[in-house]
């Protein structure tokens, strides 16, 4: 395929999944109340300060959250119904994705477009979810550190950035397998190499936890570690399977 005709494929591509995103933020405006609750009970229940007083849950520092600017619940409620357009829109921009690598791969491969879009949004939910539950522990952690006589307010635009960045890196990182299939199946990467590089890529799952989780929490970095590389054990599982499917195929 010309480069032009791959640039307008993609372009197509982008819209679709920017009309899709678009299409489910005008809708989770009108559920906003509902999805704040959601958002902001990670926090509120943790170490959230009851009834908007500042005082302490079971003895520990709690937080009040507030906005500090005209347009802060303008901007803020942006960035919930963007949120929610880019985690519920998963499938369709998903697919859009591997829909335009799809014609890259052999004929035989491509239905497997479907299947990438059905296996990679519960994979990308999965991480988003487990961002969103490891949270409150997160909050606990870092509020610990406070002195006794320090208020803690935290601005609902940070806290909102903060979630948004978790849920994104999580939600990515779970799709390191199909990204680690989808090399394997268009030949850039055999099964036997990705095996190959397994001590690597424990270290370097461990040390992304570590990062990625705020609190840098042991618990909590093993949470999503674990899952992590047993993902990247599935996908060279995969593989090594597909590898050998096409070998048979083609034995020249």
């Amino acid at each position: 395929m010309p480069l032009l005709d791959h640039l307008r494929e993609l372009r197509n591509r982008l819209l679709k999944a920017v009309l899709a995103i678009v299409v489910v933020m005008i809708v989770a405006a009108f559920y906003q109340k509902e999805i704040y609750e959601f958002l902001l009970a990670p926090i509120q229940e943790s170490v959230g300060c009851k009834n908007g007083v500042v005082t302490t849950v079971d003895g520990k520092s709690c937080a009040l959250l507030k906005t500090d600017t005209l347009i802060g619940p303008f901007t803020n409620a942006l960035k919930v119904a963007l949120m929610s357009g880019v985690l519920l829109a998963t499938p369709v921009w998903l697919y859009q994705l591997w829909a335009f690598v799809a014609p890259g791969l052999h004929k035989g491969e491509k239905r497997y477009a479907y299947a990438f879009a059905v296996v990679g949004a519960p994979l990308f939910l999965a991480g988003g979810y487990l961002a969103y539950a490891i949270l409150p522990q997160t909050a606990e952690i870092m509020l610990g550190f406070s002195p006794d006589d320090v208020q803690n307010q935290i601005g609902l635009d940070s806290y909102l950035d903060l979630l948004v960045r978790m849920v994104i890196v999580f939600g990515l990182a779970f799709e390191l397998p199909l990204l680690l299939v989808a090399l394997n199946m268009t030949g850039v990467v055999s099964g036997k190499r990705m095996l190959s590089w397994w001590r690597g890529m424990v270290v370097g799952l461990t040390a992304f936890a570590a990062i990625a989780t705020p609190g840098g929490e042991p618990i909590s970095m093993l949470l999503l570690a674990g899952p992590l590389a047993v993902l990247y054990f599935i996908a060279t599982g995969f593989s090594l399977l597909n590898d050998k499917r096409r070998n048979r195929n083609n034995p020249d």
